[in-house]
């Protein structure tokens, strides 16, 4: 059978990465997992406490489908009390995590055929469904020069554009849009008529103070986040969608065809886990200290060109005397770390088409000693294959 022609759309590499490092482990080998932007922790206690209670006494039958009233009212209290931002809980839609928001959000705002802008590096969701659902996707590089941040005059370069997807903190560079910044960018697409989308998933895990939130400079910017980073709960699938009041029916009419409802227990979960933020700012402090580590561990190793890495919680590393040197790209690059270091992090191309064969992404959101040990590794590693590295 032939599969259609919208599913041809580029693997997420970083699945494939997790699926040789996990055949690794079965095969009684070590791996230290860089790859995967996953908290090792799990879900707050409260929210687990929930959970278990909702397992005894709740029949956990479907939801709206834009979510528990309660959930919702508790997220626009979350924006209350964190930016100082007034959101009423009626634009708020639950999702099946962050990836089910941009599902929603996309098919909402835009049509076949229309112009929408992605930076690259960048998370490859955003293409791919982009891709799949028709849109014609416009990559927007940035690099080293502008700290990775988009410029006006850059943007103003692709127009006409329908649309511009934007991360604050990005996945994989860590850059944070200052609020400068996200106030222009706003005013231009309101200028232009280009429809804006602000991923927030990251928010809460920052560096260097707090992110704002695109949210503050016009309601008609969409946004999504998610449970799975701050939260430390990915595998519950848990999202949200704040959008303009214009736009909730379409998401919604949406999400009862596409999902009915994000899952019940997840939502009862996630209710709770807003009474844990001492554990979860306490994660952050541990991403903290990973980072330390290996920003320094690579900068030892032979890598000083990074990018900011501000938020979130990777590390995104230009590789190109290496992959150079070898006469590899970065994907035969990671498959060798692996191999022979037992280290399993994730190659550039997946986020960066034309130039991502000289970049690789390492996440340090896991354990503090795997990341000690990775980077000594990886520092023996270098200093035999660019003899000048001091490691």
């Amino acid at each position: 059978m032939q599969p259609s022609l919208r599913s041809e759309i580029a693997p997420f590499y970083v699945m494939e990465v997790m699926r040789a490092a996990e055949q690794r482990e079965r095969d009684g080998h070590e791996v230290l997992h860089l790859e995967v932007g996953q908290p090792s922790t799990s879900a707050p206690r409260v929210a687990l406490d929930a959970a278990h209670s909702a397992l005894e006494d709740d029949k956990l039958g479907y939801t709206g489908a834009t979510g528990m009233v309660e959930l919702r009212q508790r997220l626009s209290g979350w924006y209350h009390d964190r930016y100082g931002l007034a959101i009423d809980a009626d634009r708020i839609v639950v999702t099946t995590g962050a990836s089910g928001s941009c599902v929603l959000a996309f098919l909402a705002l835009f049509d076949h055929g229309q112009r929408v802008g992605v930076l690259e590096p960048g998370y490859p969701c955003y293409r791919n469904d982009l891709l799949a659902f028709g849109a014609e996707v416009v990559a927007i590089p940035v690099g080293h020069e502008t700290k990775f941040r988009p410029t006006l005059e850059q943007l103003s370069e692709q127009l006409p554009l329908d649309g511009l997807v934007l991360a604050s903190p990005s996945n994989p560079t860590g850059t944070v849009l200052p609020r400068e910044d996200l106030a222009a960018i706003t005013a231009w697409a309101r200028h232009n008529d280009v429809r804006l989308v602000v991923d927030e998933i990251y928010h809460g895990i920052t560096f260097n103070g707090e992110a704002p939130s695109a949210l503050e400079f016009s309601s008609e910017t969409v946004v999504f986040n998610s449970f799975s980073k701050y939260f430390s709960m990915t595998g519950w699938r848990l999202g949200w969608v704040v959008a303009p009041p214009s736009m909730v029916g379409a998401l919604e009419r949406l999400a009862q065809s596409l999902t009915i409802s994000a899952p019940t227990i997840s939502q009862r979960a996630a209710l709770a886990a807003f009474d844990a933020t001492d554990e979860l700012d306490g994660h952050v402090d541990r991403y903290r200290r990973n980072r330390e580590v290996v920003l320094a561990g690579l900068v030892n190793a032979g890598f000083d060109q990074m990018a900011p890495a501000d938020g979130g919680f990777y590390a995104w590393v230009d590789v190109g005397e290496i992959v150079e040197r070898l006469s590899i790209t970065s994907r035969e690059l990671c498959a060798l770390w692996l191999t022979e270091l037992g280290i399993a992090v994730t190659p550039g191309v997946d986020f960066d088409q034309q130039r991502g064969d000289r970049f690789v992404r390492f996440s340090y959101a896991g354990a503090t000693e795997d990341m000690t040990e990775a980077m000594r590794r990886l520092a023996a590693w270098t200093k035999q294959q660019l003899p000048r590295t001091e490691a």
